[in-house]
């Protein structure tokens, strides 16, 4: 059968279209990946999965024109060790970004601030080698574990931030009052998350912007 130009035009119309399907999901799969690896504040302990911080990061990032897939590694009950141990199978190798939030167990546990550091060091230390950017989020100690406690163990995220370079973010559940948690008192409820979502958005989208 003699190819006409209008069946050349017809089937090339259908090519460059079956074509540009084929290129929607590799297009749509090339969103910066960020992976929260953390405790229970970040999986969400006491929320809807909808409400938990990897949800709300995920909106509130596309709220500033940041399409990014936010994924959570938190399990609750996680200290700085415990994070450092499952490291490499809960970060996969796709992120680009890690949001490390650990060391609110530490603190909970009373253990000695050097060992929190070291692990924090150790776990951002992973991280650079596998290419993957980090913000680091602090925790902030109440006065009832002691000034000296608490000076100690501030100190440790700032440290670990300055001497491994990367982006930290002082302090997770700052601005989160008690209107803004859970019975328990810790946990933040939806509200408080959504107000934490809100505030990290911003800081995460500078550091992935600044991975380019």
């Amino acid at each position: 059968m003699r190819r006409t130009p209008e069946r050349f035009f017809i089937r090339r119309g259908l090519i460059a279209g079956a074509l540009a399907l084929a290129a929607a999901p590799a297009r749509a799969a090339k969103r910066p990946v960020v992976t929260i690896l953390g405790d229970s504040i970040t999986a969400g302990l006491g929320l809807a999965a909808a409400d938990a911080l990897p949800n709300q990061l995920q909106a509130a990032l596309a709220k500033i024109g940041v399409p990014a897939l936010v994924r959570g590694a938190g399990v609750s009950g996680d200290t700085t060790a415990a994070g450092l141990a499952r490291l490499d199978f809960s970060v996969q190798g796709d992120t680009d970004l890690c949001l490390v939030a650990l060391g609110g167990n530490d603190l909970l546990q009373g253990l000695d601030p050097k060992e929190t550091r070291a692990n924090l060091t150790a776990i951002v230390q992973r991280l650079k080698q596998r290419r993957i950017a980090v913000v680091l989020a602090g925790i902030g100690a109440p006065t009832q574990v002691g000034a000296g406690y608490a000076r100690d163990f501030d100190a440790v995220f700032d440290a670990v931030a300055r001497t491994q370079q990367v982006t930290l973010y002082p302090d997770l559940i700052a601005g989160v009052g008690p209107a803004l948690r859970q019975s328990d008192g810790i946990h933040p409820n939806a509200a408080g998350v959504k107000l934490i979502a809100a505030r990290l958005a911003p800081v995460v989208a500078r550091a992935l912007r600044s991975r380019r």
